[in-house]
């Protein structure tokens, strides 16, 4: 062993894996990076004097006389101002071809907020998605994901939710991402005017995937930033959660853990807790709310992955193409925000809870319509009205390439309303049909 100031040096490697490589060192702590063969890498374990390290680009050509630098501290951050507008690496390094930032160095992955300095949400995250705002409305301080098909255009809907999110921070961390993606997130922040705003750590598909692990604690690490320090309402969007559990999966078999479900490590649900209990509304006024992609494969609800995410989230919000109109909407079956009680008709209009539940309710009787006529039964005269309400419900309230504001979609539930059905078939309260029927929405 060599020594420098302030770091220890190994020049002795006992075993090399895939992913991996086994040293014997005194004195490393769990978590902590070094440098292995001038390759960033960090402890996953140490058991009695030896040592694992996880070497994020791969162990491919390292030798074992390759000299290994513990560096004494696990991964950190600068935090500032100055991470607005910025688009970082995996290890917080830039890629926009701006500067280094200047900042307090702080450690990532730290503990998740104390559950007695929580408060409870009340506050309307708004979206301007009328798929959310009616239907699953958010709540600032809440986690939850997105479960989407690989096909369908998440990326898309989440660039979108930046943009139109009442939010003071928006922090992206995008795992997996391809060049097209990045460079789509990029360039509209950036026509958009919206980069002032935004602080994007991002993993592309030609960077080792491993790198992956890092990138929640970062965007996180920054939002805590932004909410504790600053008391700002902040909102972190991770995609995608299944590249990140994908890599997860690699870590795991290739220090030969034993797997669990669906080829997931054992400790994939503390895995993913530790990322989604950082969302917190805090007693001093900031926040963070964390909305997540998770794509699923072939649509499978089951899989280890998004499994285990339901059980930690508040909720979830679905993708689906709905053929009637050609467009995707957010599912209002399938999606669901356990949080939505707390703000629909206190922050919004009152009549808000009884529109979205007459909507759902004829939605669902018209996909009871549709059954009867894929089934060869005669249709009412209600269930074509039904049907017809639907096609347009979902497309100018389900689709999520509306962009309006609450009012503006509830106004609207009120006017399909009028146009296809009677008072009594909406089924709405007495007081609030003589307020909203007919257009008196005001």
């Amino acid at each position: 062993m060599k020594t420098k100031a302030f770091q220890k040096i190994y020049t002795h490697i006992e075993n090399v894996t895939k992913a991996t490589c086994t040293i014997e060192a005194e004195g490393v702590t769990n978590e902590e990076m070094a440098i292995v063969d001038n390759r960033p890498a960090q402890v996953v374990k140490i058991a009695g004097k030896m040592v694992t390290l996880q070497i994020f680009p791969g162990t491919q050509g390292i030798a074992t006389d390759a000299e290994v630098v513990f560096l004494g501290k696990p991964p950190t951050l600068k935090v500032s101002e100055e991470l607005k507008g910025r688009f970082f690496n995996a290890y917080g390094q830039p890629i926009d071809g701006g500067p280094e930032v200047d900042g307090k160095e702080v450690e990532i992955g730290g503990p998740s907020v104390n559950p007695v300095r929580r408060r409870q949400p009340s506050e309307l995250i708004a979206t301007g998605i009328a798929g959310i705002d009616l239907n699953n409305t958010l709540v600032t301080g809440q986690k939850i994901p997105f479960f989407a098909d690989p096909d369908q255009p998440f990326n898309q809907v989440m660039a979108t939710v930046a943009l139109r999110a009442k939010a003071d921070v928006i922090v992206l961390g995008g795992m997996g991402m391809s060049n097209d993606d990045y460079l789509y997130y990029k360039t509209l922040f950036d026509n958009a005017g919206a980069l002032d705003r935004i602080v994007a750590f991002v993993n592309t598909t030609e960077n080792p995937p491993v790198e992956r692990l890092l990138v929640p604690d970062m965007a996180l690490t920054t939002a805590e930033y932004f909410a504790v320090e600053h008391k700002m309402k902040v909102l972190c969007l991770l995609t995608d959660m299944t590249l990140y559990a994908d890599a997860l999966s690699i870590v795991s078999n290739r220090m030969d853990q034993i797997p669990s479900k669906d080829s997931m490590p054992g400790s994939l649900y503390s895995d993913l807790a530790k990322i989604y209990e950082k969302a917190a509304q805090f007693p001093e006024g900031g926040s963070i709310t964390i909305i997540a992609v998770t794509t699923l494969s072939g649509g499978d609800i089951t899989h280890a992955i998004p499994d285990n995410t339901g059980y930690i989230t508040e909720g979830q919000l679905y993708l689906r193409r709905d053929t009637d109109i050609a467009k995707v909407i957010v599912d209002p079956f399938r999606s669901l925000s356990r949080l939505k009680q707390l703000v629909i008709g206190k922050k919004t209009r009152k009549d808000h809870p009884q529109v979205m539940n007459a909507a759902v309710r004829l939605y669902a009787d018209a996909a009871g319509a549709k059954t009867k006529l894929d089934n060869g039964f005669d249709l009412t005269e209600y269930d074509r009205r039904t049907i017809e309400f639907a096609q347009e419900y979902s497309r100018e309230l389900l689709a999520i390439d509306i962009n309006i504001d609450v009012d503006t979609m509830l106004d609207t539930g009120w006017k399909l309303f009028g146009k296809y059905f009677t008072r009594d078939e909406v089924g709405i309260k007495q007081d609030i049909m003589d307020l909203y029927w007919a257009g008196k929405a005001s």
